[in-house]
């Protein structure tokens, strides 16, 4: 049977999607099935949700000027169609929230409610089995939306993105620039410094992070300060 969702936080559904992206769900639930994609069927089956609906796209706001890019969603997300409320997505959120209240987030409902003032996306919004990053060729499918998502629907301009694999995806979805972004991410000061990117439209600038997981050894335990160094220089404070 279902599990229960906490009782702080309602499950999303695809009524709580920004209309200007409707079509972008409507391409991506048609790729995955195209694609036959193996997501993770016992996750989705234990949730009582429907595997080929990706967790929300551009959760929180597409006017948004500060966004956050994920590898992909994991059991909890799965579960409540948002992205970033898991594990290592509440370290995300309890920085926010301590940037605009001073305090870490007392529940998911908070967690949550603060996310809906930035934008959330990732590379392939589905959950893979055994939390494994999605092999190139899956990426590869799902790069023209998400790029869409990224360049013509989302209007901001500072994006942190967490791991290897999140920034990575911009050589995938930009091969005119994947030197330049090989490069830097060969940069000893990568985590503190900013990628620009052209986007024709606008200029992107990349603050790549550390994946926010237990699991990242080297870098879990610093990624909280370095995470709030981020939002520092950004703006993100009492007053975004």
């Amino acid at each position: 049977m279902p599990t229960p969702h906490p009782p702080e936080h309602t499950v999303r559904v695809r009524g709580d999607q920004d209309p200007r992206i409707l079509d972008l769900l409507d391409a991506i639930e048609a790729e995955a099935i195209s694609a036959a994609l193996n997501v993770d069927v016992d996750a989705y089956a234990a949730s009582g949700q429907p595997w080929a609906t990706p967790v929300l796209l551009g959760s929180g706001s597409l006017d948004a000027p500060v966004g956050f890019f994920g590898r992909d969603p994991g059991r909890t997300e799965v579960e409540l169609r948002e992205p970033f409320v898991g594990r290592g997505g509440s370290i995300v959120r309890d920085a926010l929230h301590r940037a605009r209240h001073g305090r870490d987030a007392p529940n998911l409902h908070a967690r949550v409610a603060v996310g809906q003032a930035f934008f959330w996306a990732n590379t392939v919004p589905f959950k893979p089995i055994g939390n494994k990053a999605w092999s190139v060729r899956v990426k590869k499918r799902f790069v023209p939306h998400i790029r869409t998502l990224l360049v013509d629907r989302w209007r901001g301009a500072d994006l942190i993105t967490f791991g290897n694999v999140a920034f990575d995806w911009f050589r995938l979805a930009f091969p005119q620039h994947k030197e330049a972004i090989r490069t830097f991410w060969c940069r000893l000061d990568r985590y503190e410094a900013t990628f620009a990117l052209d986007l024709g439209n606008r200029v992107l600038r990349i603050r790549p992070l550390p994946h926010p997981s237990p699991l990242n050894a080297t870098w879990y335990r610093r990624l909280p300060a370095l995470l709030d160094q981020r939002l520092a220089e950004i703006g993100v404070d009492a007053a975004y």
